[in-house]
């Protein structure tokens, strides 16, 4: 018998949360961690299709990236996401920043999904790990072009100088563009950019690519799920990728 505990500890054993940035909030979030675990759907957020998804296929514990509970709640009323996993006893493990940063985590998964070569780890000013990767693309338009083909997601970028070394952080990391000038990277690649970070870089002469915040974490839904299966084979696993956001 598979409790949600027993899953819990094998993500910690890989990832572990006390690896997690000090704001972030990760681990069992929703539920009972003695539940035995009817199925498990994997995704990057615990959204309303989310939890129907896990009531269409009978799984009772949702592991995602994102954190289901973020900032502390005021109410738990019917019809918010927090309140139909209790009515419906859904427990939830979310690994976030600790994922983000582990061995195999999803920067490390990014990178391959980029095809980028010789990475290594990489601490930011503020303690964060992020990577340092190498490309054999150096020109940035054509670099951001086999971006948006890995990806299937429009980038936004600053075309710099040649590119060979570039430093890597899923998710938002616009702030690390300080970190990629002053360590002699030649670019920077991550999402939710804001436009100081693009002039930074523009100033910098080096290359910036915003590939969505969406894009760059989504890849690890996939490969967390192959994690969960080849641990926990007995149990039905779902990986679910929908993406709402929409480009026109």
């Amino acid at each position: 018998m598979i409790k949600v505990n027993d899953v819990f500890e094998f993500l910690n054993g890989k990832f572990p949360v006390t690896d997690a940035c000090d704001f972030d909030n990760v681990g069992i979030l929703v539920g009972d961690k003695l539940s035995e675990v009817s199925g498990i759907l994997v995704a990057l957020d615990c959204t309303k299709s989310a939890v129907n998804k896990a009531l269409e296929i009978g799984a009772n514990l949702i592991v995602t990236h994102h954190p289901v509970i973020f900032d502390g709640l005021k109410s738990v009323l019917a019809g918010s996401v927090v309140f139909e996993l209790c009515k419906n006893n859904i427990s939830v493990i979310s690994m976030h920043t600790n994922f983000d940063v582990g061995i195999g985590g999803v920067n490390d998964i990014l990178c391959e999904r980029l095809g980028l070569k010789n990475v290594k780890k990489f601490e930011g000013y503020d303690g964060y790990l992020l990577n340092s990767a190498e490309t054999d693309i150096s020109n940035p338009c054509l670099l951001a072009d086999e971006f948006k083909k890995s990806l299937l997601f429009p980038v936004r970028f600053v075309a710099g100088r040649p590119v060979e070394k570039l430093l890597v952080c899923s998710g938002s990391g616009g702030n690390f563009i300080s970190d990629a000038v002053n360590c002699g990277f030649d670019g920077l690649v991550t999402a939710d950019v804001k436009q100081n970070h693009f002039v930074e870089a523009e100033n910098a002469g080096i290359s910036l690519f915003d590939c969505g915040h969406f894009a760059t974490e989504n890849v690890c839904v996939k490969p967390l799920e192959k994690m969960l299966k080849d641990r926990f084979s007995d149990i039905n696993i779902t990986a679910f990728e929908p993406n709402f956001i929409h480009h026109n």
